[in-house]
């Protein structure tokens, strides 16, 4: 059950087999059904999660009632509130959805601090994965700001390449910042070309 978790986070720091077991004792596998809500606006993320299977949303609603998603998290990547919950005591602004059943492995606040102190390299590794999270999300602001519309839909099939398949277009459209109707538009002159 730990060996995708423990590939994933070996892709940064060496660790042995002791290591990965005492990580693997802190973690507690949850089978989570679609349409689920883990986290909404006004909580406080208790939890990182790392997904094994499914698809999950990251999103907040703005001023006008709409829905703007912010992440999709799929098989491989790790999903939470960091910008406020888990390590502020302020609430959460965001929604945490599963948008098809998920099979993830979870720490809370409590053990990944215990698994910092029974093995410090995993700071590391968490480290090393919040900078990459964060040059991830700056590359996509740079993005939103200077790409065209399919130029930012060309970019997300790379990174994920198979959510279309897996999620309703207003929900890409929403993480695109345009229109269901302009995504579909630049869908459908893909098709053509």
């Amino acid at each position: 059950m730990f060996a995708q978790i423990n590939t994933a986070i070996s892709r940064y720091v060496n660790f042995t087999e002791h290591e990965l077991d005492i990580f693997n004792s802190l973690l507690y596998f949850k089978q989570i059904k679609k349409k689920t809500i883990m986290l909404q606006k006004g909580e406080k993320c208790n939890f990182d999660a790392f997904v094994v299977s499914g698809c999950i949303r990251k999103y907040y609603i703005d001023e006008n009632g709409f829905e703007v998603v912010l992440q999709f998290a799929v098989e491989n990547s790790w999903i939470s509130d960091i910008s406020f919950s888990i390590y502020e005591t302020e609430a959460s602004h965001i929604f945490i959805e599963t948008l098809e059943s998920s099979d993830l492995l979870i720490f809370n606040p409590e053990t990944k601090e215990q698994l910092f102190e029974r093995v410090p390299r995993f700071e590391r590794a968490f480290r090393i994965l919040m900078q990459r999270h964060l040059a991830v999300t700056q590359s996509r602001l740079l993005h939103n700001i200077t790409f065209t519309a399919e130029q930012k839909y060309d970019e997300f099939l790379k990174t994920y390449p198979d959510i279309p398949s897996r999620v309703p277009q207003h929900y890409i459209a929403s993480y695109l910042g345009i229109s269901p109707e302009f995504l579909s538009k630049i869908r459908t002159r893909k098709l053509r070309s």
